[in-house]
């Protein structure tokens, strides 16, 4: 059975996942109105991946005999005013969600919850992944910025983006 309070926290963070869902669907739609396709793609991926992270937690309180309570999704933001600044909100958001993460682990070990400090060690390494992708993004998009070229061909770039195999 898991404990109470991992269950709550947990519930918290399918709310969170499903957020991030949200606001990388409504990036993609803001680079979609701007013609970016490639950057709508990476985005709807992105959205993708977080509807499965919620899963995991979903589907991991209702393996421990817990509740899901789902709670209400704020709206996100809906326009940007660069393509930088919409990637800085990325990583900014993918470190938030890492806090959430590590708070849950800490959570975890003071529960003594094995089985979730297990299931939390996958989101831990995952949190590592989502920064360097974010950062990296933002990083050629500082490159594109001082050079004022190649927009395109990163569009292009992130357009190659494929689902991971699950």
């Amino acid at each position: 059975m898991i404990p109470k309070a991992m269950q709550d926290a947990m519930n918290e963070q399918i709310k969170n996942e499903l957020f991030s869902a949200y606001l990388y669907l409504s990036m993609a739609a803001h680079f979609e109105s701007k013609t970016l396709s490639g950057f709508a793609n990476w985005l709807r991926i992105q959205a993708k991946e977080e509807l499965g992270h919620a899963m995991k937690f979903y589907d991991f309180i209702l393996e421990r005999g817990g509740q899901v309570t789902l709670k209400a999704i704020d709206q996100p933001p809906s326009s940007w005013n660069s393509n930088l600044e919409a990637f800085e909100q990325v990583l900014a958001h993918e470190q938030k969600v890492t806090k959430n993460i590590n708070d849950l682990y800490e959570l975890a070990l003071k529960e003594k919850d094995y089985p979730s400090q297990v299931m939390l060690q996958w989101f831990i390494e995952e949190q590592v992944e989502e920064e360097k992708n974010a950062t990296e993004i933002i990083e050629k998009l500082k490159m594109i910025d001082a050079h004022g070229t190649a927009v395109l061909m990163l569009d292009h770039e992130l357009a190659k983006r494929e689902p991971e195999e699950e």
